[in-house]
């Protein structure tokens, strides 16, 4: 944790906590506006692994990529997890640095509350295991083995685990922020 400590000191601006945050976002959009919807098209309706939160099966895949068929899976592979090759990162990056600057503000950035930075990065890792566990799979299609469809598949559910996890300490640490700041303002208030 030392060494998050010193990235977080030199990093934990508004600024730049703020930057990555529209960053991160502005790659995630172009997942969900463009590329996701783009490779769905190809698939019947059916989700992409990666929207999968609760896994899946063999079966679940071998019939995605039958119903993407060849053009499909190439705009999965060369369009869709380019971007989500460099997503991981940033995403990452900038949400260990979001909720650390609200452990900041509330004197908590230290444990056992600093190990919640560690989800996102956690989330992070997961997801580029799974993105490369989908490449592989698409590469070898249609030869899949049964190693790669289910580690990708667990990946997918660690990858989601965190960011739920992460997701909902953030809301509390935000929404305990804003309750210091709004008692703290009354009270400033009630004194003059």
């Amino acid at each position: 944790m030392d060494g998050l400590k010193k990235i977080f000191q030199k990093n934990l601006t508004g600024k730049k906590v703020l930057l990555l945050f529209v960053l991160t976002n502005l790659l995630y959009s172009l997942m969900l506006l463009v590329t996701i919807p783009k490779t769905i098209s190809f698939s019947n309706g059916m989700k992409l692994l990666d929207m999968m939160p609760l896994g899946y099966d063999s079966i679940y895949i071998t019939t995605l990529f039958d119903a993407l068929g060849e053009k499909g899976r190439a705009v999965y592979l060369y369009e869709q997890l380019p971007i989500d090759m460099i997503y991981p990162f940033f995403f990452g990056l900038s949400y260990c640095l979001l909720i650390a600057y609200f452990l900041k503000k509330l004197n908590k950035l230290n444990a056992p509350y600093s190990y919640l930075c560690l989800l996102p990065i956690i989330a992070g890792i997961a997801d580029y295991g799974e993105n490369l566990g989908i490449i592989t799979m698409l590469n070898n299609y249609p030869d899949l083995s049964q190693t790669a469809m289910s580690g990708t598949s667990i990946l997918s559910v660690i990858k989601s685990t965190a960011t739920t996890v992460f997701f909902v300490s953030l809301i509390i640490t935000i929404t305990i922020v804003g309750v210091k700041w709004l008692y703290r303002n009354k009270y400033s208030d009630s004194r003059n």
